[in-house]
């Protein structure tokens, strides 16, 4: 109780000087130690509290989370207080599992706006990379493979997609007749509008309507829409809000949640509600950050799964457009990577307006969260884990420069993601096609001038080795014995295009697909 006193004394006299606090200055996070105690009355009738209240003026508390668990609250007070001092009041009465801020994030992309011109073909490079991108170093086929993935599905109009960030314009005809019930956490209402813009690019990336001949196309097009307002007209928002906004997200049925947003405090109310969406089957896909430094929190939590941001080139985006000081965040808590510079979208002050282009991890994270949803409309019921493990195997690996290195690396994670070949994988396809294994190579990829690639990897067993087409059919094919070890294949009778070689292994049947590209 003495060093309650003594830290009641020091709150009241300390003079709060004029500085920049990544957190709110009349607020606190704080979590009762589990017990059958009522934890409402406990703000009314534990003396110790009542005291520690009075003195620093609470104003209001509210239950942040599932309101069936009232164990974590928000405090209000009336006036700014020295929080961290508070902290520490809070903690010493021995009540609390953790007391902490009301930290501060921000959404993690920047705009800009250009002259107008064709949509999908010159601009949408993420989904169908031919080159002739011209706003960055291009690269043919650095792209996620949307544009095939969408052969398998487009999306299921029964699942829903929350996303976590500063809302959506909720009259968009590119979202029309999806958007189930949201809610704005940052001005506690049940409109959800996007004040901002970031929210509404974010959206367009993972969700607006494909093949409806406006704007552009989106991961997915039919999945339902949850719009969850986590950040102000400037931006920011408290760890609070986002907390508050997973717990909404999971009870009311959300299967994949995005939040491309960020901030540089670990947290545990935001830890809590990252492992409940994850210990209820609900992946959350959060961007790494824009600082080229250490990857920021969310992101960093375990259950989180981190994303960072590659050019039109495959490269990792180091800088973006926007601050040759930028870059996409790296470290040992990166999971994937996904084209997230340059990316063009939908506009938050018009339905027609589709000139502004965005950079960020905020929009390499909506690239995956659509992904996800295509996979978990293909199979329903796919774990978390079943999720990130497809995407481990999946993903296109050493496609960037000399710092992605084979396997997992703190640049690249485990590769950029590739939709077709998640898509494709042996636990979502019914069709023979799976990615290819860890010992059949094929290169060069794309094939240029020369007009020849090689696969290597194929000896020791026999193998038939067919070219076929993007519409199934058998252009040409050939028969390996197990004395050769590299195969030639000429392409010269190829025109410019995508093409599937698909190899049988003729003793144990087994089936390997690989995409490749005639320049």
């Amino acid at each position: 109780m003495k060093a309650i006193t003594l830290l009641f004394a020091l709150i009241i006299t300390t003079i709060c000087y004029a500085q920049e606090f990544d957190y709110a200055q009349n607020e606190l996070i704080v979590e009762f130690k589990n017990s059958n105690k009522n934890k409402m009355e406990l703000f009314k009738k534990d003396q110790t509290l009542m005291k520690i209240n009075d003195s620093l003026n609470l104003d209001t508390f509210e239950v942040i989370g599932n309101k069936n668990v009232r164990n974590t609250f928000l405090l209000k007070f009336k006036n700014n207080i020295n929080v961290i001092l508070a902290v520490e009041v809070y903690k010493k009465t021995g009540l609390f599992e953790f007391v902490e801020p009301n930290y501060i994030g921000t959404g993690h992309g920047f705009m800009q706006t250009t002259p107008n011109d064709q949509f999908y073909l010159s601009r949408q490079w993420s989904h169908a990379n031919n080159g002739s991108f011209t706003l960055s170093p291009s690269t043919v086929d650095a792209d996620i493979d949307t544009d095939l993935a969408w052969d398998i599905t487009q999306g299921d109009p029964n699942l829903i997609v929350a996303i976590l960030d500063s809302g959506i314009k909720l009259d968009h005809p590119e979202f029309s007749g999806r958007f189930v019930q949201g809610y704005d956490f940052a001005y506690n209402d049940s409109d959800p509008t996007d004040d901002h813009g970031h929210g509404t690019n974010v959206a367009g990336i993972a969700l607006a309507k494909g093949n409806n001949s406006i704007g552009y196309a989106g991961v997915n097009w039919n999945s339902k829409i949850m719009a969850c307002k986590i950040l102000n007209i400037d931006d920011f928002g408290y760890y609070s809000w986002w907390a508050s906004a997973i717990y909404f997200a999971v009870d009311n049925g959300a299967k994949v949640i995005n939040m491309s947003v960020g901030g540089n405090s670990a947290s545990s109310i935001l830890e809590n509600a990252i492992n409940y969406a994850y210990n209820n089957n609900v992946s959350v896909v959060v961007s790494s950050g824009n600082q080229n430094s250490t990857i920021q929190y969310p992101a960093r939590y375990e259950n989180a799964i981190a994303v960072g941001s590659t050019n039109s080139n495959d490269t990792r985006t180091n800088p973006f457009f926007w601050d040759p000081t930028s870059g996409s965040n790296f470290g040992s808590e990166l999971d994937f990577v996904a084209p997230g510079n340059y990316i063009y979208g939908l506009s938050h002050y018009s339905n027609t307006n589709y000139n502004s282009y965005w950079g960020g991890t905020s929009q390499a994270a909506p690239h995956l969260t659509g992904v996800i949803s295509l996979m978990l409309s293909v199979k329903p019921d796919l774990t978390v884990t079943e999720i990130r493990q497809i995407l481990i195997e999946t993903s296109e690996d050493m496609v960037g420069n000399s710092f992605d290195t084979p396997g997992w690396d703190q640049y690249y994670g485990h590769g950029r993601i590739n939709a077709f070949n998640a898509l494709s994988h042996q636990l979502l396809s019914n069709t023979e096609y799976y990615v290819e294994n860890e010992t059949i190579k094929l290169y060069p990829n794309p094939v240029g001038y020369e007009n020849y690639f090689y696969i290597s990897g194929l000896k020791d067993d026999d193998y038939t080795v067919s070219l076929i087409s993007m519409t199934g059919k058998v252009i040409k094919e050939y028969k390996t014995t197990s004395e050769i070890e590299i195969v030639k294949v000429n392409t010269e009778s190829l025109s410019s295009g995508a093409y599937f070689v698909k190899i049988v292994n003729l003793n144990n049947k087994l089936t390997f697909s690989k995409k490749f590209i005639k320049i």
